[in-house]
């Protein structure tokens, strides 16, 4: 018998037993650098940094808010946001956010388009750091706002 194949085992159960495994991660798939950008960018504007649910080739899902590329459009009206969400472009990434809670952001900066497609009549809030209220957006709206600088969200 050959010894190469006992060693070979031992090596991978080396490896998974210190949370290795053989299988490619995201940063070495298609895509998984953009996924690794994705978290990254997510990590620099979401004060509070919560951690991902899920990772896949092409976005980062948190608890109520989806990270994706911002998808090329020709204006605000544009911008594809499902219904029940509050969607918005910050420095080049798309953040869908779905669920009813405060968000806590840092270096939310520049301009970009939102679509607030919430049931009608529902109130989103961008916050100054003081916590006054900066804007408000009542679905269903949609425009171009600036994030210079918002400090917290509430979508609802």
């Amino acid at each position: 018998m050959n010894i190469l194949k006992p060693a070979a085992l031992l090596l991978a159960a080396t490896a998974l037993a210190a949370g290795s495994t053989a299988a490619a991660t995201a940063a070495d798939s298609p895509g998984g650098t953009r996924v690794t950008d994705l978290q990254q960018t997510a990590g620099q504007v979401l004060a509070d940094s919560p951690k991902p649910l899920r990772v896949t080739a092409d976005a980062v899902e948190y608890e109520g808010l989806t990270v994706t590329d911002a998808p090329v459009t020709k204006g605000a009206q544009d911008l594809p946001c499902d219904y029940g969400h509050l969607c918005m472009v910050v420095k080049g990434t798309k953040f869908d956010f779905y669920k009813c809670q405060t968000w806590n952001l840092t270096n939310w900066t520049g301009d970009g388009p939102f679509t607030n497609n919430q049931t009608r009549g529902t109130v989103a809030k961008f916050f100054n750091k003081d916590g006054s209220v900066r804007w408000t957006s009542t679905a269903y709206q949609a425009g171009t706002a600036s994030w210079d600088p918002i400090w917290s969200l509430r979508p609802c």
